[in-house]
């Protein structure tokens, strides 16, 4: 067996020639989507040749070979929001067993800074990309998709229902989320919606709209406020202005849970309490949800899921041409967890509704 000269970092065919087989052999092995077609024994020796060699895979050599970076693009509006870790966990979950890395790129909710991340990631040779930055009308997300390149929007999806999609389907779970409330004896529901620009606050503010007027409530443009993010600052903003508006209310759905903290923040900043005063709900069921007090009652998602079914709608297309794929929209289910942040409005409030 031979080695790299000393000094020389070691190359695939040094690998190849410790292990004594073909370099193409070698290659197959360190890849895990042809892997398997090599014996169990000669992939034993190739990992201890890798190891004892101290050999690095140079991606860049690769692409040029190969014309495959075994990379993708990844675009989140707000990195820091705790709902994104599960879905990116959820893609490389997929990714990684097709020997793919994920560049990830955060927007700061900026379409223009997620055109720019966009078309640096493309720049870079990704073979796909999975978006949860998309707006409802996302002239960059379709263009990529019209130009062949497997693209998936997750959490969120496009008008253009050519780009495929993962997201939720959230109309029975507010509606179990507004009978809730209206079993306790709420009749003014207040909401504090997602951007417009938003498929996921269009989607849930048509299920709170649908449903509200299905329970013994008030259905009032009065009592909807639009955020301009998903944000705790948003949330707050919106709470103070149904506060300062005058109108009537005793329980508080928000589109997303940072909303409803902020919300929160507010209501007891007025010396209001939740539930006693106002009872406060929200939507994703994010790991805070829990140990807010008072606990959050919420709708519960799986992000982790979502980034799963994403990805492995992503690579499914990047196996075919772009004549050959079929769009595929994706709804997975969501479902209410009640815990102390709802309770029936007091005697004396409810008696103000009257």
């Amino acid at each position: 067996m031979t080695g790299p000269s000393k000094g020389k970092r070691p190359t695939l065919k040094d690998v190849a020639a410790h292990v004594g087989v073909h370099y193409s052999t070698v290659s197959r092995a360190l890849d895990p989507a042809t892997a398997h077609r090599i014996t169990d024994e000669v992939r034993a020796r190739v990992l201890a040749a890798v190891a004892e060699l101290n050999y690095r895979h140079n991606a860049a050599a690769a692409t040029l070979r190969t014309k495959s970076s075994k990379t993708i693009g990844i675009v989140v509006p707000d990195i820091t929001n705790s709902l994104f870790g599960p879905i990116i966990k959820g893609i490389d979950s997929v990714s990684s067993q097709h020997g793919y890395v994920a560049l990830i790129g955060n927007t700061d909710n900026s379409p223009d800074k997620e055109g720019q991340l966009i078309s640096t990631f493309l720049a870079r040779g990704i073979e796909g990309l999975i978006v949860a930055s998309a707006l409802r009308e996302d002239d960059v997300v379709s263009a990529v998709a019209h130009d062949g390149t497997p693209i998936v929007t997750v959490n969120s999806h496009v008008d253009d229902d050519s780009v495929p999609s993962v997201s939720y389907n959230v109309r029975p779970s507010i509606g179990a989320l507004v009978k809730h409330l209206a079993d306790l004896g709420h009749r003014r529901i207040a909401f504090i919606s997602g951007p417009s620009s938003w498929s996921t606050a269009e989607e849930r503010l048509a299920a709170y709209r649908y449903w509200i007027g299905r329970v013994k409530a008030v259905a009032s443009d009065d009592l909807i406020v639009f955020s301009r993010e998903y944000r705790e600052e948003e949330g707050a903003r919106c709470t103070e202005e149904l506060l300062k508006s005058g109108v009537s209310f005793t329980a508080l759905m928000c589109a997303s849970d940072v909303l409803a903290f902020g919300a929160l923040k507010t209501l007891e900043q007025h010396g209001l309490q939740c539930p006693a005063d106002i009872s406060v709900t929200g939507f994703n069921d994010v790991p805070m949800a829990e140990r807010w007090s008072p606990p959050l009652t919420t709708i519960r998602v799986d992000p982790f899921q979502a980034g799963k079914a994403a990805a492995e709608i992503l690579f499914a297309d990047m196996k075919v041409t772009p004549e050959e794929r079929l769009p595929k929209h994706v709804l997975l289910p969501a479902s209410m967890v009640v815990r102390g942040s709802t309770a029936a409005p007091s005697p004396l409030r409810r008696a103000k509704e009257m």
